[in-house]
C-alpha cells in the first residue's frame, strides 16, 4: 500500500464487471450500484460489462484490462459465494501479482453486522495485477454499497491517509503497452 496521500483526488480509471448467468443490464443493480457510485466519487468509468460465470470468459476480459494502461482498477460483483457455478475466485486469483488478503477480512467483518454468520459464505477479495487494483465483491447490491461504502471509497481516494491503493496503480510498464498495442492490432486485422 501506498503511504502518499495527495490534498487533490487523482481520478481512477475503473473497470466494472458483473458476473451473473441471469443478469442482463436492466436486473443489474449492483453494477448500476457501482458504477453511480464510481461516477460519484469523481472517478471515470473506463468499461461496465456481464459475463455469465465462465472461469475463461472472466480471465479473458480481466486479462486485457490488466494490461491496458488506461485501467487502474477493477471492480467484479457475483460469484464469490458458494454455489455450483460461482466461480470468481477460482478465475481471477491466477492473474494476481499480489493479494490483498486486509480486503476480504475487512468486507467480511464489517459485512457481519448486516447478515451475521452468513458472512462466512463470502469469498469477496482483493489483489494487484499489474499495477492494476482488482476487487471482488458478491452479486448482491447490499455487498456492493457495505464494500464500496466501507472499504473502496477510500482506499481508490488519492487523498484517503495514511495510505490508499491509487498511487500504486496505472504505472504499467512500456514494454507492456507497446505488446498490448501489437497484440490487439494483429488480432483485430485477422
Amino acid at each position: 500500500m501506498s503511504s502518499e496521500s495527495t490534498s487533490e483526488l487523482k481520478p481512477l480509471n475503473i473497470a466494472i464487471l458483473t458476473i451473473s448467468d441471469t443478469r442482463g443490464p436492466n436486473e443489474d443493480s449492483s453494477g448500476q450500484f457501482l458504477e453511480d457510485s464510481v461516477l460519484e466519487a469523481g472517478h471515470t468509468l473506463i468499461s461496465r460489462r456481464i459475463l455469465p460465470d465462465d472461469v475463461y470468459l472472466v480471465r479473458a476480459a480481466m486479462s486485457v484490462w490488466i494490461a491496458d494502461p488506461d485501467v487502474h482498477a477493477v471492480i467484479i460483483t457475483g460469484g464469490t459465494g458458494f454455489h455450483e457455478r460461482d466461480s470468481t475466485p477460482e478465475a481471477v486469483t491466477p492473474l494476481l501479482d499480489k493479494t490483498i488478503e486486509g480486503f476480504g477480512e475487512e468486507f467480511r467483518r464489517q459485512s457481519a453486522t448486516e447478515i451475521g454468520t452468513s458472512t462466512i459464505q463470502s469469498r469477496a477479495f482483493g489483489g494487484l495485477a499489474n499495477h492494476t487494483a482488482i476487487f471482488c465483491l458478491p452479486g448482491s447490491t447490499g455487498a456492493c454499497r457495505t464494500g464500496w461504502n466501507g472499504i473502496l471509497k477510500t482506499q481508490l481516494d488519492s487523498r484517503h491517509g495514511p495510505c490508499n491503493f491509487s498511487a500504486l496503480v496505472g504505472r504499467k510498464p512500456e514494454r507492456a503497452i507497446e505488446r498490448l498495442q501489437q497484440v490487439i492490432g494483429t488480432r483485430a486485422e485477422r
